[in-house]
């Protein structure tokens, strides 16, 4: 059973690493994390009565 444990704990820290650097690397790979850009304009009433 420590054996199991051992090892998922080292795949998760594997996983994270991966993740670390994927997310440094992506733009150099062709992954796009920017947001989508748009203009939103919506009416807005004070009431200051």
């Amino acid at each position: 059973m420590l054996r199991i444990l051992k090892w998922l704990l080292y795949l998760a820290l594997l996983g994270g690493i991966a993740l670390v650097a994927y997310a440094y690397l992506g733009p150099w790979l062709g992954a796009d994390f920017a947001p989508p850009v748009e203009e939103i304009r919506a009416p807005l009433v004070l009431d200051a009565g």
